[in-house]
This record gives structure tokens, sequence and C-alpha cells, in this order.
């Protein structure tokens, strides 16, 4: 019997930083480019996300960078840090890729990262991932999420055609906090303030008067609000599996390597959970 063939080693995509914007307070922009681009392509979802790897602390890794070669000689705790990041955009004609970041001070490895990388930086990152582009054949759209969540958001919103119904709902810190799309789907902006994560959010979508006909949603963003309007969608409003794009980023209390550990257990919990309530409803 002839031997299954092995998997393919996954290359990093290797990038240098163009510039950087600060979009508002606690967002930052960081633009890629450079030939290591050519081969990078990120077209088909509008949630397409990149693994950027972030070299432990006073570790220098040999060249050519190969992360298979890294995790077979190195201790893993010296292997390469992950954080995930949605597309906000690429252009392969000039070979830019640009990246936003949420940025809480000195809390965290990507955030102060992207708020002090200066042009000419080197940058690897493993993807494109992504799952979900809204669907034009539904009768009307759904965009629920975070500050996590805004950058694929936005780009879901910028590439319905003009006229597609939607409601677009992103909470925020507050009104500094809010970003110019280029929509003419008006985004409801929430201002959290001092209530907890998603209870501005979950209070919102939950008091939309939903229209008739097919939904097709996306909703993003910390886990425990996630939870709830899966709830609210699947469970409650019956909405089919197969029109739902819908998983938490991050979960409070977690940082990325936590959560990740951790986020297909929560996610078969809550299906079992709520897939039982659908069947009783």
């Amino acid at each position: 019997m002839a031997e299954r063939p092995g998997r393919k080693p996954r290359k990093p995509h290797s990038a240098q930083v163009v510039r950087t914007e600060r979009l508002t307070p606690h967002m930052q922009r960081v633009v890629l480019g450079g030939e290591g681009l050519a081969d990078f392509a990120a077209d088909t979802c509008t949630d397409h996300y990149v693994k950027l790897l972030f070299p432990a602390a006073g570790v220098t890794y040999p060249e050519p960078f190969d992360v298979e070669r890294i995790r077979a000689e190195f201790p893993r705790e010296q292997w390469p840090v992950t954080r995930t990041y949605t597309v906000r955009s690429f252009r392969p004609e000039q070979r830019e890729l640009t990246l936003d970041f949420v940025i809480h001070g000195d809390e965290g490895l990507a955030g102060p990262w992207a708020a002090r990388v200066q042009p000419g930086e080197t940058v690897r990152f493993m993807g494109p991932g992504g799952a979900y582009a809204p669907d034009v054949s539904a009768d009307w759209h759904l965009l629920a999420g975070d500050e996590s969540a805004l950058p694929a958001i936005a780009r879901s919103l910028e590439a319905l055609p003009a006229g597609t119904r939607a409601h677009a709902f992103v909470e925020v810190s507050g009104p500094e906090e809010e970003q110019k799309i280029d929509s003419d789907v008006q985004v409801v902006w929430l201002h959290r303030g001092d209530r907890p994560v998603g209870a501005a959010l979950v209070e919102a979508v939950r008091a939309l008067d939903f229209p008739e006909g097919r939904v097709h949603a996306f909703v993003h963003g910390e886990a425990g609000f996630v939870k709830e309007l899966r709830r609210l969608l699947r469970v409650e409003l019956a909405v089919p599996r197969e029109d739902l794009s819908i998983s938490g980023y991050w979960r409070l209390g977690h940082n990325e390597d936590g959560w990740q550990a951790t986020k297909r257990d929560w996610n078969a919990r809550v299906e079992a959970e709520q897939e039982g309530g659908t069947a009783a409803a």
C-alpha cells in the first residue's frame, strides 16, 4: 500500500512595515508591503486573517526562517508566539496588507508592538485563513461585534453592493473610537462606557425589529456576548446554522494562547447546550 503523503510544511510570509497610523485613541493601523507579499492572496473572504509570528524574548532564529525547523530544534517556550489579526484590506497591485490593532496601553503583546513599530521592520506571518463573506442572495444582513471585529465588519460592509439591506452594530468604548466606513449602511455605534463588554451590543440586537426574509449574520468579538447572541439567533429565532458566522475572537480573562487552548471545548459546550435548546424549542 502506498504511503500517505506527509503534511506539506507551512511557509510563512515575510513583509516589511511600510507605514503606521493611529486611527483612534485605541486603534492602530500597520501597513505591510514588500516582495514577500507577491504570493499572498486575501480576496475571497471579508474576515480573512493572518497569524503574526512574534519571536520569543531574547531568542534569535536561524535563517532562512523556518517554522517547522524551529519547532523541531527549539524548546517549546522558545517558539514564536502567534497573534491573530483580521486583514482590513489587501491591495495586490501595490502589495500592501493593512492590519488594525486594538491598543490598551502596554497590555498584551501585539498592541504595544503595533504602537511602537517603525517602517522597515520585518514581519513574518502565516495565512490567510477565513470563512465568511456576505451572501448577496440573502434578503438582509446582520453584522455585530466589538472592536476586535470592527476590521472584518468594516470590510464586509464595504463589500456589500450599494442598496443592500443591512443592520450593523459595533460596540466601542466611546464616541472617540468611531471610524469612517466607506458604505451606505448606517452603522449603529454603541458606546460601552463603564458597562461590561457586549452588554450594550446584546441589548441593541435584541431590540432590533428583525426584517422579514433570510438573514445572513456575522457576529464576532468577546466570547461571552457572542454566546448570548448565538442563543438569540439559533435558539430563539431559529436562524439556520449555515446562515451564521458566529464565534468568539477573544474571551475576558484570557490571553490569545489561553483562549485558543480552550476555545474548541468552549464552543462544543455552547453548541451542545444551545442546539439542545433548538431541538426542544
